[in-house]
């Protein structure tokens, strides 16, 4: 079991996704450990993107993210990046599977939804930017998982 970062950006916020966005990911069988719904800061937002930094659609994100408020959480389940990631598309809504999150409501990758870490090792920062460890929920059970894994 991994756990995995994922944010729904503010046009996804804006246009009422939120709902069915996260239904997605329960429907899926991820465990949710902690969601919150905030507007981000310019200085959480420049951590958040520390990798972009000096690339020419850097100051584009951070103005994006910080635009509106967004829902950031933390989920829980086998292969969490790799599977969440898939779920919601290539980061271009044009090239991403139908079906996908991206492919379903977005349009053009300046306004493409929601975010998800691409490796582990950017779940863990991406968490511990936006959440204390004591805001994560990790001691519940569903009574469903036996259903879904073996």
């Amino acid at each position: 079991m991994e756990r995995t970062f994922v944010a729904i950006k503010p046009d996804a916020v804006q246009r009422g996704l939120i709902g069915e966005i996260l239904q997605r990911f329960e429907k899926k069988g991820f465990k949710i450990l902690g969601l919150k719904f905030v507007l981000l800061d310019r200085e959480t937002a420049e951590k958040h993107y520390a990798e972009h930094v000096g690339k020419p659609f850097y100051e584009k994100l951070v103005k994006f993210i910080t635009s509106g408020p967004i829902v950031v959480m933390v989920i829980k389940g086998k292969n969490a990046v790799e599977v969440s990631r898939r779920m919601m598309g290539a980061t271009d809504p044009s090239k991403a599977d139908n079906g996908t999150i991206r492919a379903d409501y977005a349009q053009i990758m300046e306004r493409n939804i929601i975010h998800g870490s691409d490796s582990a090792e950017s779940a863990e920062r991406e968490i511990n930017i936006h959440f204390k460890e004591s805001e994560l929920v990790e001691d519940w059970h569903r009574n469903i998982r036996g259903w879904i894994l073996e």
